[in-house]
């Protein structure tokens, strides 16, 4: 599995959850919080994290990542320093490789890393 374009995530703010993500949710399935990403969302759900990339002109062609919990082995966080460092950075290491995720300045890193933990330990 190829994961160089999965480096590239950024969360750039947290937003509503989309209605239309209960399309894609299993039986039992919860969305927790929603992330604006460069081109669509990311959404941490009680099994997984669902990060959809619109596509093409018209945006109608999407593709959807979806990375289960149980995957990941590890994961690291760090703040934004001073300055000219402005942004966060989340470090996933699961069984497809090595992700980072960018964060926004209006994205709390604290946050995405309750997130992570909540939903990693409690699988």
């Amino acid at each position: 599995m190829e994961t160089s374009n999965v480096t590239e995530w950024m969360f750039a703010a947290e937003i509503p959850i989309p209605e239309d993500v209960a399309g894609i949710l299993v039986q039992g399935e919860q969305p927790y919080a929603a992330f604006k990403t460069l081109r669509d969302s990311a959404i941490f759900t009680s099994k997984r994290l669902i990060v959809r990339d619109s596509q093409g002109l018209t945006g109608k062609k999407v593709e959807i990542y979806s990375l289960p919990y149980s995957a990941i082995n590890m994961w690291s966080t760090e703040n934004a320093g001073k300055l000219l460092d402005m942004t966060s950075e989340v470090e996933l290491w699961t069984r497809a490789g090595h992700i980072k995720i960018k964060l926004g300045r209006q994205v709390d890193v604290r946050r995405i890393d309750s997130l992570i933990a909540h939903c990693v330990l409690n699988q």
